[in-house]
């Protein structure tokens, strides 16, 4: 998110940069969060995994109503045909990328959340994004849902919430705390800092015991360095070669999509491959925020949706199927969502504009699979809009009370309803 994008974002937000600062929020290298790791995952604690879709994921070609007459006539060559979706029972199917999210739905650990907005909604991808992030659908206020929650947990953990990108999003910023921003990317251990590490890493028996506990820290960098610098290095080559050749390194980014994108990170696989890592290493963080834009499609929007949402797709399968080897990857809980959904009717450029309600995932081990929510009415559109029939903060409330074990009305302004995904 450049700098402008991100002012506007947190004044839209009610959530200021000053605020954020003086929370605590840090940046830190993925060698530094992996290192922070104790080696031995913590199978007892749920984690979540928050993807945001940053531009308005087309909800209708999503979740499709292929036998819908309704959707025929509105989307005309946007539709899908009945034979071309993957069909998951009454009346809708996948769309056609979304192989590995149809197998989750049939060993029931997709939850399919119909028909998600907020009260009143907004256009504006900057509002409706700043609502998501604060969960404040009545107006501003200065801190992120996910803040909120890391000041009620209130153990001064910084990397309790981590977001992988340049910047901290607005919904890991609270008014005590914040959560910490971890870069993608970052230069090897110098060998001189292995060798000392190595050394330094075997104390004597009788030595005090936070030294002990202090060389076992630095054990863990040496081990992690080691395991990670040459992906490190492959990944930076390949964005450096991009780079090179002025490609963009925005998954399907197009002229025009900027402010329905802003905030999104490149190469969503990199990002849940340091998630992977940091579970795997026994990171002390319950709440991760990954990113992928690119989905505010105006125009063309059939060919560059179905990009977007198979490579969604295969990065998620493939993330999920890693942490499942181990007891923490087992109790991961990962949430996909975008500010909103796009117009049921197609337009003249094979593209949809900004609407309201849309699908909610939710997958991963613990879930119960289904529906949950009423599927919007394609005759029944409100303004040419689909009608809300789940309000987003039930879902919230989920995840905050079943995988953050903490209670959402203290998060979410009174707001304690839930629903049984979990």
């Amino acid at each position: 998110m450049d700098t402008w994008t991100r002012r506007k974002f947190l004044v839209t937000s009610g959530v200021t940069a000053g605020a954020a600062l003086a929370a605590g929020a840090g940046a830190w290298g993925v060698d530094e969060l992996l290192a922070t790791g104790s080696g031995t995952p913590d199978g007892e604690a749920s984690t979540l995994v928050l993807v945001t879709l940053y531009g308005g994921n087309d909800g209708l070609n999503t979740l499709v109503p292929a036998a819908d007459p309704h959707y025929q006539d509105l989307r005309g060559d946007l539709a899908y045909e009945e034979d071309e979706v993957l069909p998951l029972g009454e009346g809708l199917g996948l769309n056609p990328g979304l192989k590995n999210l149809k197998k989750l739905w049939d060993d029931k650990h997709l939850a399919v959340v119909r028909g998600v907005s907020y009260p009143k909604p907004d256009h504006s991808h900057f509002r409706s994004m700043a609502i998501w992030q604060t969960a404040s659908p009545a107006g501003p206020v200065p801190s992120g849902w996910l803040g909120r929650w890391l000041d009620r947990a209130g153990d001064g953990d910084p990397l309790k919430g981590v977001s992988v990108g340049a910047t901290l999003p607005p919904l890991m910023a609270g008014t005590k705390t914040a959560g910490a921003a971890v870069r993608l990317g970052g230069k090897p251990l110098p060998d001189a800092w292995q060798r000392a590490c190595a050394e330094l890493s075997h104390p004597d028996e009788d030595a005090h015991p936070l030294l002990r506990r202090a060389a076992t820290s630095l054990g863990d960098l040496r081990q992690v360095s080691r395991s990670f610098d040459a992906k490190s290095d492959s990944t930076s080559g390949e964005k450096d070669e991009r780079d090179e050749k002025g490609e963009d390194d925005q998954d399907g980014a197009t002229e025009g999509n900027e402010g329905g994108s802003a905030g999104a990170e490149s190469a969503l696989g990199a990002q849940l491959d340091v998630v992977a890592r940091a579970i795997e290493a026994g990171v002390s963080t319950r709440a991760y925020s990954v990113s992928l834009g690119g989905f505010d499609t105006h125009a063309n929007e059939k060919a560059t949706q179905s990009r977007l949402l198979a490579g969604l797709d295969r990065d998620l399968g493939g993330f999920l199927s890693r942490v499942r080897r181990t007891a923490a990857g087992r109790k991961v809980v990962v949430a996909v969502y975008s500010e909103f959904g796009r117009r049921p009717k197609a337009n003249a450029n094979q593209g949809t504009d900004h609407g309201t309600a849309g699908p909610l995932f939710v997958l991963g081990e613990p879930v119960r699979g289904g529906f949950h929510g009423e599927q919007p009415a394609l005759d029944d559109l409100t303004d040419d809009d689909l009608r809300t029939t789940t309000d987003f903060r039930t879902v919230y409330a989920t995840l905050l009370r079943e995988v953050l074990g903490t209670d959402p009305g203290a998060v979410l302004d009174g707001y304690d309803k839930t629903l049984a995904f979990l």
